[in-house]
């Protein structure tokens, strides 16, 4: 049995991040009555179309599905030609062992509270 989309979740979705109905269809390559349909529960989409979507919103299909009220992301997709310093990055962070990790992450803190006090 397929999971039934949760269209207000859906909804709220896209207007967080900032989309209309006819910029959510272009950014997923559907026509603006196929993303409709969804939008208005007339379709589900299948679990292809739900992750392209969870990804185009920065939210999680299991947020979509009404599964959780939480709305962040479960995971991240960084494409190298699309942004190559983020993806090297990514791929040494993801290499380093774990106090590496704990380092970045502590020097990473510190740089985002300097820049909240500005």
């Amino acid at each position: 049995m397929q999971e039934v989309l949760n269209i207000d979740n859906l909804k709220t979705a896209r207007e967080k991040a900032g989309l209309t109905k006819a910029q959510a269809a272009r950014k997923l390559k559907l026509s603006n009555i196929g993303y409709c349909r969804y939008e208005y529960g007339e379709r589900n989409p299948n679990i292809q179309i739900l992750e392209a979507i969870a990804g185009c919103f920065n939210t999680s299909v299991e947020y979509l599905l009404g599964k959780t009220k939480d709305m962040s992301p479960d995971s991240v997709t960084v494409k190298k030609d699309e942004s190559p310093e983020l993806f090297d990055l990514i791929q040494v962070v993801k290499n380093s062992d774990p106090d590496r990790i704990k380092r970045l992450t502590a020097y990473y803190t510190m740089m985002t509270e300097g820049k909240e006090r500005t």
